[in-house]
């Protein structure tokens, strides 16, 4: 096995290196086919698309690109470049991902999540349902990534407290042996061979093995079948519950942000989109996908059961769920009384999330509307926020230390250090999502967006309901092999022109198309929560497939009800607005020089 790992590196380390070789030469000839500028866009897009497909790169270092080739290729200069780096939809980002730093820092995150599932109940079906609204709740704050590698450990202590634990150095007749006298002496079951690596070994003495009959053989069978659906069950629906909940904010996931960043870069005068109408939109959305998720995940892996939802439960499964309630409660009550610090998080939290929520809520006026138009932007309220959280203390403060003139001078604990925030930022997510501004703004300034929107005449008789379904369709599955950030970065260009030529509101194709690439349930390198869940051992490709192709369904069909329904009264998609008509204007007449520029050089030809 290691002769083939290593070769396999080999492999992976030689196709990178053609990759990084071979991508700019074969891309030559887009230059030679379109007009100069857009042409040199175009061949820097393809590529930075290419790298991040094949990851020949890391990501972050190929959203770097741009900073290099566009002013080099002669498409923007350094100084237009350089500061889409670091627009306020980053900060906006940034105050998000400090705020997720705190939570982790004091454990918030885990007592709420024990919270629900001691109120949520220990039966199979209702424990599904509390990982997944714990998992997806933690992910409109928290990234994807962190709210299933926090949900995953809780899940495998409640899973071996309802199925017990197995010893691995046993080969399978013996496990069927030990199985059988456990059947007779413990009421208890334990975990099927699939599970070893989850389950920690003990020895337990075992007494003399009694014979059992046909019927408990094949009880045990049904038994054994039961855990195994519901194990793949319980963590199958974690990583789908963080990629739900995360499209619920917008600093839940990078798309939203990129989204919210390119509508700035495109359409400058738009200003429906904030946090707070985004989660009056988006969070509706979340919980009909979640609720029909779990029930899909509850009936196909055995957590309802609708044929015999009448029959009595066995008192293996009542000894066993009592057993969980008690592992919830225990890890509950080792994280002790709230701290002072917990109640402080959690307080800043509500005001981050009421702050954002209230500023421009659209439907009445937001506290924003009492300082000057235009200055106070969502980044604004997200990093006043997580600024305090440097210098407020960690222990409640005594107002009498004030007043000893002898007691100590020692120094309080913030919130949150510096040095904690530099460990558990992704900072690299910031350089992406300031690579796909770049690129956005060198689609708009090199005018590839006009040239990209004149090749799309024959989708102009598309009804925009159609075209709503088959942008999420395409989006969905294509976001299966590739980042969705990368994605959105490439894609949301092309769906702000065609929205210009369907003469329909941007946001109508722009927002589903966003929302699209959150929706990749089927296989496991779709996104890095759906990895984490895989590489536990329990799942095959085949479960996350059949699982995830009726999700991906789901979620096609509920977003173009969302957006067919109570989001035209949200973002005012039924009409064509002058924000959308005044970038229209300007890429006609944009388009006609185009046009003659490409035909006076095919002349000189």
């Amino acid at each position: 096995m290691a002769a083939v790992g290593a070769l396999v590196k080999k492999v992976w380390s030689v196709r990178r290196f053609v990759v990084l070789l071979c991508a700019p030469l074969a891309l030559v000839p887009v230059l030679l086919s379109l007009p100069p500028k857009e042409g040199r866009c175009l061949y820097v897009i393809l590529l930075m698309a290419l790298y991040w497909c094949t990851e020949a790169l890391p990501l972050a270092v190929t959203a770097l690109l741009p900073i290099v080739l566009f002013p080099f290729l002669g498409i923007l200069p350094s100084n237009k470049v350089c500061p889409q780096y670091f627009l306020d939809t980053n900060f906006l980002f940034l105050s998000g991902l400090i705020m997720a730093s705190a939570i982790e820092e004091w454990n918030l995150h885990r007592r709420i999540a024990l919270r629900v599932l001691m109120l949520v109940g220990v039966q199979p079906a209702r424990l599904i349902l509390g990982m997944m609204l714990t998992t997806s709740f933690l992910s409109m704050w928290l990234s994807n990534t962190a709210s299933t590698a926090m949900m995953l450990p809780i899940a495998n202590a409640i899973l071996k407290s309802l199925f017990g634990e197995k010893d691995t150095s046993k080969d399978m007749n013996r496990d069927n042996e030990e199985n059988q006298a456990s059947l007779q002496q413990n009421k208890l079951y334990t975990v099927p061979t699939e599970m070893q690596f989850l389950a920690s070994t003990e020895d337990k003495d075992l007494t003399e093995e009694k014979e059992v009959t046909s019927d408990a053989v094949s009880d045990l069978k049904k038994e054994e079948e039961y855990k195994t659906n519901i194990w793949k069950g319980f963590l199958i629906s974690i990583p789908y519950a963080a990629s739900i909940g995360g499209t619920a904010t917008l600093t839940g996931t990078a798309p939203n942000l990129i989204l919210l960043g390119q509508l700035k870069s495109y359409f400058p005068e738009c200003d429906v989109v904030n946090f707070g109408s985004w989660f009056m939109f988006a969070f509706p959305l979340m919980l009909i996908f979640l609720l029909l998720g779990w029930l899909w995940i509850s009936i196909l892996y055995g957590g309802i059961n609708l044929r015999g939802w009448r029959t009595k439960k066995s008192n293996i499964r009542v000894d066993a769920e009592a057993r969980a309630r008690e592992v919830i409660k225990e890890d509950y009550q080792k994280l002790g009384p709230t701290k002072f610090a917990e109640q402080a998080i959690f307080f800043f939290f509500c005001m981050f999330a009421i702050m954002l929520f209230s500023r421009d809520p659209k439907f009445i006026p937001g506290w924003a509307s009492l300082f000057a138009p235009g200055f106070i932007s969502d980044a604004v309220t997200g990093i006043t926020i997580v600024i305090i959280l440097f210098f407020f203390p960690s222990q409640k403060p005594s107002f009498r230390w004030w007043f000893d003139m002898k007691a100590p001078n020692i120094e309080t604990q913030p919130l949150l250090t510096w040095r904690k925030a530099q460990e558990t930022v992704p900072w690299n997510i910031i350089l992406l999502l300031g690579g796909g501004f770049a690129m956005a703004k060198g689609c708009e300034e090199s005018g590839l967006s006009v040239w990209i929107g004149g090749r799309l005449h024959p989708l102009e008789g598309v009804p925009p309901p159609v075209a709503v379904i088959l942008i999420t369709i395409v989006i969905a599955l294509f976001t299966e092999f590739a980042s969705n950030t990368a994605t959105i970065i490439i894609f949301l260009p092309v769906l702000a022109e065609l929205a210009i030529r369907l003469k329909v509101n941007p946001l109508y194709l722009m927002i589903p198309g966003t929302i699209g690439c959150s929706y990749a349930f089927m296989l496991p390198v779709s996104t890095p929560p759906n990895s984490i869940a895989f590489s536990s051992g329990h799942l095959m490709v085949k479960d996350m497939a059949r699982t995830g192709l009726l999700m991906n369904l789901m979620g096609v069909l509920l977003l173009s009800l969302a957006m067919n329904t109570w989001a035209k009264s949200i973002f005012q998609l039924g009409t064509f607005p002058a924000w959308a008509n005044i970038h229209a204007e300007n890429a006609t007449s944009l388009l006609t020089t185009v046009e003659n520029v490409t035909l006076s050089a095919l002349n000189k030809i």
